[in-house]
This record gives C-alpha cells, sequence and structure tokens, in this order.
C-alpha cells in the first residue's frame, strides 16, 4: 500500500493527562443524578483530566435508556465547560447507535468512542462496516475500540484508515503484539494523526509494556474514584519515575487487579464502591453487575488507604 504524500491534520486534539471516564451516578430510586454528574466530572477536569469520556463502559453505557443516554451525555458536555475535549460511547445495536449518534452530536460533544455491538459477532466485513456506518453518520471524529465482538486486524484497521473521521484505536484486547502490527499499519497508510491508547482494565498495571511500543496514552478508571493515586502514577509515568511506578503498582494496582478480578463487572463495580467509600452517593451498579459484598468492601477501603498513604505527600497536585 502506498501512503499519502502528506499526513492529515489531527482530528482530536493531543490528549495531555489522564483519560477520565467518569461513572454514572444512581439516586435511591435508581435514577440518574444528573446534579451529581456533573459535579464528578467537574472535579476530575479540575483535577487534570485529558479528556473526559462520558457515558462509557465506566458508565454502564449498556444500562442506560435513550433519554437518561441524553442526560448523561449532556452533563458531562456542559460540565467539562470546554476545557477538555468530551467524547462519548455509541454502540451495541446498530439502530440504538445511529440514534446515540445523533443524539451526541446534538449535545455538542467533541467526538466518539464507538463500542462493539454487543452479543451479535460478525465477520470481519460486517464489523468494519458497522464503524464505517456509524462514523459516516456525523461529522465528529472517532476513535474505535478494539474489544470483544469489535476486534481489529490489521487488514480492517488499513480498510477504516479510510474513514476521513477516524482520529484514534482504544485497545482493550491485550495483545501487544498485534496492537504494534496496528500502529504500523496506521503509519504505513499515512494515518500518523491516530491516537492510540491502551484501554485495557486497570491500564495502568500494563501501561508500560504499551508505552514499549510507541502507545504513551491510557484509559484510568481508577482516576474516576482516586484521582489522588491516578495522578501520582501519571506523575510518575511522564517522568520517567520508575520507582514511585513500582511503588504504587505493588501497593495499590497490583492488589486492586486482584480484587477486581475476583468477581465478573468489578471493573465498574469498584470504582462506584470506592467512591461511595469517599463519601460520593453516586449509587449501586444497575444488573447485570453487582455490588462488593461487605467483606470486598473492607479489602477495597484498606487498598484506597495504602494506595493514599503512598502518595500523601502530593495528593493534591494536578499534573503540570
Amino acid at each position: 500500500m502506498t501512503a499519502p504524500a502528506t499526513t492529515p491534520p489531527a482530528l482530536l486534539p493531543a490528549f495531555d493527562g489522564v483519560l477520565f471516564f467518569p461513572v454514572t451516578p444512581f439516586d435511591a430510586e435508581e435514577q440518574v443524578d444528573v446534579h451529581l454528574l456533573r459535579e464528578h466530572v467537574e472535579r476530575g477536569v479540575d483535577r487534570g483530566a485529558g479528556g473526559v469520556f462520558i457515558a462509557c463502559g465506566t458508565g454502564e453505557f449498556h444500562t442506560l435508556g435513550a433519554e437518561e443516554y441524553r442526560a448523561v451525555v449532556g452533563a458531562g458536555v456542559a460540565a467539562a465547560a470546554g476545557r477538555v475535549p468530551v467524547l462519548a460511547g455509541v454502540g451495541g445495536p446498530i439502530g440504538q447507535a445511529r440514534e446515540q449518534v445523533r443524539a451526541a452530536r446534538e449535545l455538542g460533544v467533541d467526538g466518539l468512542l464507538l463500542l462493539p455491538p454487543y452479543l451479535v459477532g460478525g465477520p470481519e466485513d460486517g464489523v468494519a462496516r458497522y464503524f464505517e456506518d456509524l462514523a459516516g453518520r456525523s461529522e465528529l471524529p472517532v476513535i474505535v475500540y478494539h474489544r470483544g465482538q469489535a476486534q481489529l486486524t490489521v487488514a480492517m484497521l488499513e480498510r477504516l484508515c479510510a474513514l476521513p473521521t477516524l482520529a484514534g484505536v482504544k485497545d482493550g484486547v491485550g495483545d501487544v503484539a498485534l496492537a504494534q502490527q496496528l500502529v504500523a499499519a496506521a503509519r504505513r497508510c499515512g494515518r500518523a494523526d491516530l491516537q492510540f491508547f491502551n484501554g485495557l482494565l486497570t491500564a495502568e498495571a500494563s501501561q508500560a509494556a504499551y508505552r514499549a511500543i510507541g502507545i504513551e496514552l491510557y484509559s484510568s478508571a481508577a482516576f474516576a474514584m482516586a484521582p489522588d493515586i491516578a495522578n501520582a502514577f501519571y506523575r510518575a509515568y511522564r517522568d520517567g519515575d520508575q520507582e514511585t511506578q513500582d511503588h504504587l503498582q505493588d501497593g495499590f494496582y497490583t492488589p486492586l487487579t486482584r480484587l477486581r478480578d475476583s468477581t465478573p463487572g468489578f471493573a465498574v463495580s469498584l470504582i462506584k464502591a470506592g467512591l461511595r467509600l469517599s463519601g460520593v452517593e453516586v449509587g449501586g451498579v444497575r444488573p447485570p453487575l453487582s455490588d462488593p459484598t461487605p467483606a470486598q468492601l473492607d479489602q477495597l477501603a484498606e487498598i484506597l488507604a495504602a494506595g493514599r498513604a503512598l502518595v500523601a505527600d502530593d495528593s493534591m497536585e494536578v499534573p503540570a
């Protein structure tokens, strides 16, 4: 394949800082608490988030009705107030996803994260057409989520590179060799503008491997419940402070990952529980997810306390 003579300009500004995936708060009647959501997003942006990904996996995208989706996305856009880019999750059944593209565009997001078409799998051509269909319904930049029922191959990415709105790839698979091949394929296609980022669960635990293949960005679910700890890790990562990274891996991220892996769906449940332990009443998770047991909450409290003890000297700093 012959690369174009020039690389197109970036469709999104280069992200600088932790990529923030807010939770969706529910009140006592299990309705979306829009006021608390706005506060949650505002706090995250104030604490140095480089971008807000609203109504995505950590935000329980899969549980939101159409009106709830509009309320959540609208709250995220209003709370960010143009300070950082806001991208909205779009996915699931194609009809639903098309409506979400329309809603997100009307609400003023800066881009879209294209989530997998849940439950139904398809061949490479079908998955590519799914992404092409959604990307073609607005002028908004899109990031494709390489995960689950929408896993990319090199050939698929080469095809998707022709999309004028393709802005990036989020890797949720964890095959570092394949990720390296995808990065190389984008360059061969003249798409050095694409932003790749590590979107694995508790991405801090694997980011060293991704940085080694040139993927500098990562998403941080932990930032939603513990921005002090997530920021401390990000600073150490940015500055090449391996000792601090190791301390935080051993004292916080490894125990958190171990607890997360004890129960399906805890990648979201623990984040909401951690916020509740901090006094932010975001409610529990909706089915099919489950909240932690009292014993698991005690473990989470100990993990958070250990992490905060490690960053106590500079926990209130925001990345410069």
